[in-house]
């Protein structure tokens, strides 16, 4: 029989077909799919798809509703994921200092204005080299190449490209 993470794992990957398939799902269908995932896991008393799981640490920098980070937060419950959400609208500096503080394995950032590059690089040349920074948001698609100018590790343009990131880990 498998192990419990390789079941998670099984079933998430059957998630992301199902979401994949669905072509552009909404909102409330990444929010269906996670919640599913979550009570999968509960019931069968799976503590998440790693022994060790790792910390994320989520902000926003100019996002007040946090509606990105809702989705995400879900995604992580159900991965497995320790999560430690340091609020919306916070300051680089408040960021960086959660960062070294704690030493997350992800860093998980909404970005909407195109003001923040340089708060961005800031952030990343001031964390631990070690923490990966996820970041979404629909300035991504409106300049493609911000995330290499500031060091993002990854773009997740949805919920199920941030859970296929995390299944790689």
């Amino acid at each position: 029989m498998d192990s419990p993470e390789t079941q998670l794992r099984r079933r998430i990957s059957e998630t992301l077909n199902t979401l994949k398939a669905a072509g552009r799902p909404s909102r409330t269908a990444f929010s269906d799919e996670a919640t599913a995932l979550i009570r999968w896991r509960h019931a069968r008393n799976i503590g998440g798809i790693w022994k060790n799981p790792p910390l994320m640490i989520t902000a926003t920098l100019d996002d007040g509703w946090g509606h990105g980070l809702e989705i995400i937060h879900l995604y992580a419950e159900a991965a497995g994921l320790r999560l430690l959400p340091l609020g919306l609208l916070q300051t680089p500096e408040h960021i960086i200092a959660g960062c070294r503080k704690h030493a997350p394995k992800i860093l998980g950032l909404t970005i909407l204005q195109f003001d923040t590059e340089d708060a961005l690089a800031y952030i990343r040349n001031s964390i631990p080299p070690e923490t990966q920074i996820v970041a979404g948001g629909p300035l991504f698609r409106a300049d493609p190449e911000l995330a290499g100018r500031t060091g993002i590790d990854f773009v997740a343009k949805d919920a199920g490209a941030f859970m296929g990131y995390l299944m790689t880990l």
